[in-house]
This record gives C-alpha cells, sequence and structure tokens, in this order.
C-alpha cells in the first residue's frame, strides 16, 4: 500500500474540440497545481487548434499553453486518470466504473450577448474558480 501515497492525482480535462475550455481547465490547473497533479486534456470530436482568445487569456494571467494542441479521448488516458471533467454539454463521455466522472455546464456568455475576449475572460474565471475548488479535493 505504500506506494499508493506517491503517486500523483491525475485528471483529464474534456470538451468537444479540445480547443478552448478544456485547454483552459489545463493551463489554470497545471499553474494552480504547480506539479503536484497530473493534468491531461482531449476533445471529443478535436478541432485542429486551440482558439486564439482561450491562449490570450491564459496569457493574462501568466500562463503559457505553447505546444498545446488538440487531442482525441483515448481508453489509455482514460485508465491513466483519478478524474474525468468533461466541460459543457457538447462532449459526450460515456462515465467509467472506477473514475471520478464531473460534468461542469461552465458558464456561456453568448448567450446573454457577451462575445469575444468579455467572452473568453468570463468562461476562463468560471473555470478558474471550478478548478480550485476541484483541486482543493485532490491536494492531499
Amino acid at each position: 500500500m505504500g506506494t499508493e501515497t506517491a503517486k500523483k492525482p491525475a485528471v483529464l480535462f474534456v470538451c468537444s474540440k479540445n480547443g478552448g475550455k478544456s485547454q483552459l481547465a489545463v493551463g489554470l490547473m497545471r499553474q494552480l497545481a504547480a506539479g503536484s497533479v497530473d493534468v491531461y486534456s482531449a476533445g471529443t470530436k478535436p478541432g485542429k487548434d486551440l482558439n486564439p482568445l482561450a491562449v490570450e487569456s491564459l496569457t493574462e494571467l501568466g500562463i503559457d499553453v505553447t505546444g498545446e494542441h488538440p487531442k482525441p479521448v483515448t481508453d489509455d488516458v482514460i485508465d491513466a486518470v483519478d478524474v474525468v471533467v468533461v466541460l459543457g454539454t457538447e462532449a459526450k463521455l460515456e462515465p467509467r466504473d472506477g473514475t471520478r466522472f464531473e460534468l461542469w455546464e461552465t458558464d456561456e456568455p453568448s448567450e446573454r450577448g457577451i462575445e469575444g475576449m468579455e467572452r473568453m475572460r468570463l468562461v476562463r474565471d468560471d473555470i478558474k474558480s471550478r478548478v480550485q475548488q476541484l483541486y482543493s479535493t485532490l491536494a492531499r
């Protein structure tokens, strides 16, 4: 049992394209956890590139996501993590036994007519508060 305590908790953030919300969550969790949590992201229908506004909104917080790219969800990555977080309602993923699943219905400012960078900051800040809550349950 002694090896269990040495294993870092691992989280997978999933959205549909793996270009915006899940990348925001990864950047925010990496900054917060500072290496104490293994963080992954994937998309159920990965796009080609990261959302430039998502990247910019993280840069504003001093978070660099250079080198990140949209990736598909694989069984390997799901099997490797303790928690799977699905962001938004577009991505559909079946929960698995033995893996903690969370669905975050994130703020969608565009429904209130808020677009562009203002929208992205609101989405980022909503995800940031959720990441902080999740981190508090992982940090031992």
